[in-house]
């Protein structure tokens, strides 16, 4: 894999997941935890759902070409319409919900906590499905979820640290707009290279 096939995938898969309820519930914990133990265990989650998808991934290899291609493509319309149609305040309401849980507390039991709830949450997650699409294009598991999982820790530690002050800059709203129009691209150039071949 070319270096900027990596960067496209981290960038893509870094952008997908700011605006997620995921980072909301990482924001909120770190608040009544301590940051770093909210890192060690969301990017312990991350990883672990980068390696599931990636798995899945591979499987849909196995599916003849234009079922694979077809999957593929109304998956990427699938996260343009949640990411354009799906308010984030519903997102944030899911992230406060599931932060909800986390209280101060011993460094374990908070990177416990911290991992259970991302790992949860992430289960059928946008990233999660992307990682499996960019798996069954590009045939490279080891660097998508190498690529997929560096993303991952990032906002792990974006959402620990700085995640209210990044809000203040840049709106979820715009970040969603521009991951919904980037999946609705894929997607439509998916289904028109099945379609016009």
């Amino acid at each position: 894999m070319s270096v900027g096939a990596y960067v496209g995938i981290f960038a893509l898969m870094f952008v997908l997941e700011l605006p997620d309820k995921s980072f909301i519930a990482m924001v909120i914990m770190s608040t009544r935890a301590r940051p770093a133990m909210i890192v060690i265990g969301s990017s312990m989650a991350f990883v672990v759902q980068m390696a599931l998808a990636v798995g899945a991934g591979s499987l849909l290899t196995l599916f003849p070409a234009t079922w694979k291609d077809l999957i593929v493509g109304l998956l990427f319309l699938g996260g343009a319409a949640y990411l354009l149609f799906v308010s984030e305040e519903e997102e944030e309401e899911r992230g406060a919900e599931e932060a909800e849980p986390e209280k101060a507390g011993t460094r374990l039991r908070e990177i416990t906590t911290a991992f259970a709830v991302i790992f949860v949450g992430e289960f059928g997650d946008l990233t999660q499905i992307q990682a499996a699409n960019f798996e069954v294009k590009l045939h490279q598991p080891l660097e998508v979820f190498l690529a997929s999982s560096a993303a991952m820790i990032v906002v792990s530690f974006i959402g620990a640290y700085g995640g209210q002050a990044l809000q203040r800059v840049v709106p979820l709203k715009r970040i969603r707009l521009v991951g919904g129009l980037i999946f609705a691209g894929l997607g439509l150039w998916t289904l028109g290279s099945l379609a016009f071949g």
